[in-house]
């Protein structure tokens, strides 16, 4: 288990304000010893759920050029066909992943190829489960030309907890699937946006890790599929 890079600053001034808060309450208030053992345990627990948060485990990559695989950690809460009116302008599947902020906020590269658009809108902070969120919530868009031939929109959107995204991406890169292309801090969701005749490989609800588990499949001629 690894800390990832975007939160090595944050854990150092965490661990610095606490160590000082904590020095601080035993030399002034060394009368109140239980109050400051008390404060000590929640200092604790407060740097251990923050770094928890910047854990970045080790995924054995699945890598098939007509699959999609889920782009973060999290649980799928919407599977639809809607209208996408920044890139497209026509009617895709949606698939969402919601990710709390005990999920691993690491966002990776659901296809490989290269990126054709990239754009990051900033906005507000509705709650992420919001229908709005996805529209008026500060975000990132990036379509790649997948290897399989399709177009892939996958959007990064900012929650009421997460008030920093974070990418690694331009127009032009050629990305790898599985691979970080960001990382969402404090909770937040990725919509992914596919061909209506898309085959969805999960269901509402369901459970995901990212860069392993096969959200949909891409209807492509020029590769063949390991689901048979």
């Amino acid at each position: 288990m690894k800390i990832h890079k975007e939160g090595r600053k944050i854990l150092f001034f965490t661990l610095l304000i606490l160590l000082v808060l904590n020095m601080v309450l035993y030399y002034f208030n060394s009368e109140h010893l239980t109050f400051n053992r008390i404060f000590s345990g929640i200092s604790f627990i407060v740097f251990l759920l923050i770094l928890q948060f910047f854990r970045s485990p080790y995924r054995n990559l699945l890598l098939h050029e007509d699959l999609v695989v889920a782009p973060a950690d999290g649980k799928v809460v919407v599977i639809e066909n809607v209208e996408e009116p920044e890139y497209f302008k026509d009617t895709r599947k949606q698939i969402s992943i919601f990710m709390s902020p005990i999920n691993v906020h690491i966002t990776r590269n659901p296809v490989s190829g290269i990126v054709k658009y990239f754009k990051y809108h900033p906005g507000h902070y509705l709650v992420a489960w919001h229908p709005k969120s996805s529209t008026k919530n500060e975000r990132t868009t990036v379509v790649v030309e997948s290897l399989a031939g399709p177009e892939v929109l996958f959007r990064q959107i900012a929650g009421a907890m997460a008030r920093r995204i974070v990418w690694y991406v331009t127009e032009g890169d050629e990305v790898n699937q599985g691979e970080e292309f960001g990382f969402i801090k404090f909770g937040s969701r990725v919509d992914i946006f596919v061909p209506v005749d898309t085959e969805v490989k999960v269901e509402l609800g369901q459970k995901t890790k990212g860069g392993q588990t096969v959200i949909a499949q891409l209807k492509t001629t020029n590769s063949g599929s390991i689901f048979g």
